[in-house]
């Protein structure tokens, strides 16, 4: 189906958002919550565009999680737009004032201080979701969004070292803001409070996963086995070298 975003005739399929097609255009629609590897969660709102269907009114949408139709008319960088973003951001920095990477970067482009008195400054997180999807999709669910309204947090049960960690970073990789702290020194990794060994790949000796991700690996694993106690690199290599024999 064809639609169009600032103005470039675009070619996308049903099912597609406007914000993966937009970016496959060469468009950025600034985000702090999306992740390529996840699904879309609106949680930022900072993706906000201004959506015109075909015979419809416009209307602002989350572009991530908004399907394309026929016909779509997209305008990414209205001043309505850029208002409602400097007005998001505000939000988001005051929660959390201390946070790293792109909602600072956003905030100095858009021209946003914080003005406000933050409830705790030296809080990094947005809430955002991302660590529990990431969690979800390639862990064990082991933390999760608890409590509600000002009191909402990610966090294990009981507020303690989730017991069901297996050390595969995976939240703190995908966290936007720099909240979640994951230290390794090549022997172990310290996340969420909890110490974990890093084993060695055989081949090329870099250590590369904890004990407990790869005994979580090999439990899920299906179909066509893999040889998990080498590093993905050393994999990528002997499932290459395997193929040209083939």
């Amino acid at each position: 189906m064809r639609l169009t975003i600032d103005g470039v005739a675009c070619e996308a399929e049903a099912g597609e958002f406007v914000k993966a097609v937009a970016e496959r255009a060469g468009i950025t629609i600034p985000s702090i919550c999306h992740h390529s590897a996840l699904p879309g969660l609106a949680a930022c709102r900072l993706c906000l565009v201004e959506a015109t269907p075909a015979g419809k009114r416009t209307e602002v949408v989350t572009s991530c999680v908004y399907p394309v139709s026929e016909g779509l008319q997209v305008v990414t960088m209205s001043e309505r737009i850029q208002r409602l973003r400097r007005t998001v951001l505000k939000l988001l920095i005051c929660r959390a004032p201390a946070a790293e990477g792109r909602l600072a970067e956003y905030c100095q482009e858009y021209g946003v201080q914080n003005n406000f008195t933050p409830p705790d400054p030296d809080e990094k997180c947005i809430l955002c979701g991302l660590c529990v999807k990431a969690c979800e999709e390639l862990g064990p669910a082991a933390i999760a969004t608890v409590m509600r309204g000002v009191d909402k947090q990610i966090q294990s049960a009981f507020a303690e070292a989730p017991t069901d960690c297996i050390g595969c970073s995976s939240c703190a990789k995908v966290c936007p803001t720099g909240k979640i702290s994951c230290t390794d020194d090549g022997e172990s990794r310290v996340i969420w409070g909890k110490r974990f060994h890093l084993e060695k790949c055989p081949v090329c000796g870099r250590p590369f996963a904890t004990s407990e991700e790869l005994a979580w690996l090999t439990h899920r694993q299906v179909g066509e086995s893999l040889d998990l106690t080498l590093c993905p690199s050393c994999r990528a290599q002997q499932a290459a070298k395997q193929s040209v024999r083939g």
